[in-house]
């Protein structure tokens, strides 16, 4: 593409954007308008820079508070997405935006100048940035106050006050890291891991990067420390803003399933709130890179030859351009396949069940129900709850009612072969469904044996629905996070699901001297 002359597209641009922003609070001005008018170098076209482009409407259409949350996405049948206008109801909008990209594809330039245009459209935003050190939140600090009082060094150059005139830095603030603007008492404080923001509200916080490389990814002691600065000194520093809530940022390089990231998304909870904008440097399913006039793609392959040689720098890498985190690999299950439409089943293709009862008030009951197809385990519900078994056994009753098994299998270790029988009676009498072939067994072989042996089976022969994680965020979580050494709070999930992967393979049908047939 020809690049035009940058002196003559910022005459161009200064004349059109000084007529559209007649004030400060009324402008029309687009976010990515405002970043290619005042770095057209950088923000090239939408075109040349699609990640940049796609990242500023992003960020725009948060501001605006345009985004669905994940969870109303899911219920209304829609991805997660951005919406032309504001939901009419304020709990629907999704107030926190997590964005994962590889380094050098201009993340914190795009946040410094969204920090700038973000107090062009409202002069009274507080904005409370943190960094992982303080020099790295001072330079944020200095480049959006620098930003917001150039002055023209050539006669034709665009500057910030062409575009927002009404917006100016208060004379005698003078500290990078804390300022504000006129008329105002205090509009921007950055602060490096560890710092004190007390007696300061914000109605944008912005964390650009907490983890400042794999050294303190794998610290245990350092992530802790990293978590509760976020989630204490940090994470209280609310205000509200003029769209009634404030609003959080977390622009992060994947590091560690402990940073506040996998921390957050890890909490079924916090993950409602989070719009998740990850890119990856490289997509291998359509051989394209994210963009090449940052990272070409040869580059790419002469970096990836380079870190791959060695496993440390082999983390750097995934973690860097990927955004797999540096414990992924530990993982026992690295992928889960999911549908979108359920295949055509059979009338004769009835729905079955594996159960786990929860052996201890701390456990987990699991129930998974499937229709089979091709060899392949479709899951169409699932039931994982840590309620006592006076409430389970209405539930599992209720659950096999709902999805209409036909055949279910209970696991008959610590109580299973008594809990179906109640579960049985409670189908028959109270629920009127005698349509369920219920069977239960005493397992022998090892948990731990059996849950490793058939992982491959879970990733390949077991097909979730492609919200799975929004529907069922706790089993979700305890797949997702199972490693394959160390310590895991909980096996539950992944003993029922292993449970369905033998009954996929047949394997429980060779268990029939011992599975006891509850007859209807």
């Amino acid at each position: 593409m020809k690049r035009i002359d940058l002196t003559e597209l910022q005459l161009l641009k200064q004349l059109e954007l000084i007529e559209m922003a007649e004030n400060c609070f009324n402008s029309t001005l687009s976010f990515w308008d405002f970043c290619n008018s005042l770095a057209p170098d950088f923000y090239l076209s939408n075109k040349e820079t699609p990640h940049l482009y796609e990242l500023c409407e992003l960020l725009q259409a948060f501001y605006e508070c345009r985004i669905i949350r994940p969870r109303l996405a899911v219920k209304k049948k829609l991805p997660w997405k951005v919406v032309q206008n504001k939901p009419s109801i304020p709990h629907d909008v999704c107030n926190s935006l997590m964005i994962n990209m590889p380094p050098q594809h201009g993340k914190t330039r795009t946040l410094i100048l969204f920090s700038m245009w973000v107090f062009g459209k409202n002069n009274q935003e507080r904005i409370i940035a943190g960094a992982y050190n303080n020099d790295v939140a001072s330079d944020f600090g200095r480049y959006t106050r620098d930003g917001i009082a150039e002055e023209k060094n050539l006669e034709n150059q665009l500057v910030y006050s062409d575009i927002f005139p009404n917006t100016k830095i208060k004379k005698g603030n003078s500290s990078y890291m804390k300022w504000a603007l006129e008329g105002q008492f205090f509009n921007f404080l950055s602060t490096g891991l560890g710092g004190s923001v007390t007696g300061k509200g914000a109605t944008i916080k912005i964390i650009d990067d907490l983890i400042k490389g794999i050294e303190e990814a794998t610290n245990a002691t350092h992530l802790e420390k990293v978590w509760l600065w976020y989630n204490g000194t940090f994470g209280s520093r609310n205000a509200a803003n003029n769209q009634g809530e404030s609003m959080e940022i977390m622009c992060f390089t994947r590091w560690s399933e402990e940073d506040p990231c996998g921390r957050l998304l890890a909490d079924p909870k916090e993950r409602d709130n989070w719009y998740i904008h990850l890119r990856e440097a490289y997509d291998h399913k359509t051989d394209t890179m994210l963009c090449p006039a940052f990272l070409s793609k040869e580059k790419y392959m002469r970096l990836k030859h380079r870190y791959l040689q060695n496993p440390v720098t082999a983390l750097i890498f995934w973690a860097n351009y990927h955004q797999k985190t540096v414990d992924e690999e530990s993982r026992l299950y690295k992928r889960f396949s999911n549908y979108t439409e359920l295949p055509e089943f059979k009338p004769y293709e009835t729905t079955k069940c594996y159960i786990d009862t929860a052996d201890t008030g701390q456990d987990y009951l699991c129930a998974i129900a499937f229709k089979m197809f091709m060899g392949k385990a479709y899951v169409i519900d699932l039931l994982y709850t840590q309620e006592g078994m006076d409430k389970t056994q209405g539930q599992v009753a209720n659950f096999i009612q709902k999805n209409d098994i036909h055949e279910c299998v209970i696991e008959g270790n610590n109580g299973g072969k008594e809990f179906a029988k109640i579960v049985k009676a409670y189908l028959t009498q109270n629920l009127a469904y005698p349509g369920c072939y219920m069977k239960t067994f005493k397992q022998t072989k090892n948990k731990q044996s059996r849950i490793y042996t058939m992982a491959l089976t879970v990733q390949e022969d077991i097909v979730y629905p492609s919200d799975w994680a929004v529907r069922w965020p706790y089993y979700y979580t305890s797949m997702y996070k199972y490693q394959m050494k160390g310590k895991n709070e909980h096996d539950d999930a992944q003993d029922a699901t292993t449970g369905v992967a033998e009954m996929v393979l047949g394997k429980l049908n060779r268990l029939e001297a011992i599975i006891n047939p509850l007859n209807a």
